[in-house]
């Protein structure tokens, strides 16, 4: 009888575990909800110092670049009146030279991670994604996400398959660290490979480190460094790999200052 006892109980403590477990995700994902719009209603334009490495394996010495470029995120007023934000870099050294024009031949970039990254867990992409409270890691909220296979082809979605975890800060409910891979992306022929059609498949990790930065008397949350590696899908000869670095340093404000000149 004892042991029917103790069965029974463990059996109650399932349902009601989930019940605060759920409790306890929607108190973080509005927190997260909470940021994300602060971050997107008053984040001001600014600049900062971008130090790159990006490199294709195998290669050749020029398939590899570092760089340093000044990046901008800018608000721009968007065709229905809201505020968008938009990136966008100044190379100015190109493996330890002084680079003539603002872009690079890079052999692999990334953007968004400022613009969108911390979107990926919110209360405005609950219909794309699966989420998951894991547990806690270093004293920090670890959640892991999937995408909903049947909202793929909804606009407002990934348009891939997608999986990640976000681990965040309990404190604040800021995203500390952030990992995204998409196992069957569509990467574009690098051009430098015969034994690939023009696009094939391969798998892409992002992970964004974000740390706070002040900004106009204000904390701000951004990317401290940001990683990307593309994989293309081994084939009979060789499969080729894509991969981004990318840290980031004194935040400044970006104003336009102007004055009159007297006649």
């Amino acid at each position: 009888m004892q042991r029917w006892t103790v069965a029974a109980v463990a059996l109650l403590m399932v349902p009601a575990l989930a019940a605060k477990q759920k409790h306890a995700f929607e108190g973080i994902l509005r927190g997260l909800e909470q940021n994300l719009q602060r971050y997107d209603r008053e984040i001001p334009s600014f600049f900062c110092d971008e130090h790159s490495v990006s490199e294709m394996t195998p290669g050749t010495r020029w398939d590899r670049k570092e760089a340093d470029s000044i990046f901008r995120l800018e608000r721009e007023p968007s065709a229905d009146g809201s505020m968008s934000l938009a990136e966008s870099r100044e190379v100015k050294m190109v493996d330890g030279r002084p680079s003539s024009s603002a872009g690079w031949d890079a052999p692999a970039t990334i953007e968004g991670a400022f613009e969108g990254g911390l979107a990926v867990v919110s209360m405005s992409q609950q219909a794309c994604m699966e989420y998951q409270l894991e547990h806690e890691e270093h004293g920090q909220f670890v959640v892991s996400f999937r995408t909903r296979d049947e909202n793929l082809k909804n606009d407002a979605c990934l348009h891939e398959k997608a999986r990640g975890r976000a681990v965040i800060d309990p404190a604040s409910l800021q995203v500390t660290h952030l990992e995204l891979t998409m196992p069957q992306h569509r990467v574009p022929n690098s051009g430098r490979s015969q034994w690939y059609s023009p696009t094939v498949k391969g798998e892409w990790v992002i992970t964004v480190d974000y740390a706070p930065v002040i900004l106009d008397g204000r904390s701000f949350w951004m990317p401290s460094s940001v990683r990307s590696r593309v994989t293309g899908e081994p084939n009979t000869f060789h499969s080729e790999t894509w991969t981004f670095q990318a840290s980031y340093r004194n935040f400044h404000k970006l104003e336009v200052a102007s004055r009159i000149v007297p006649q």
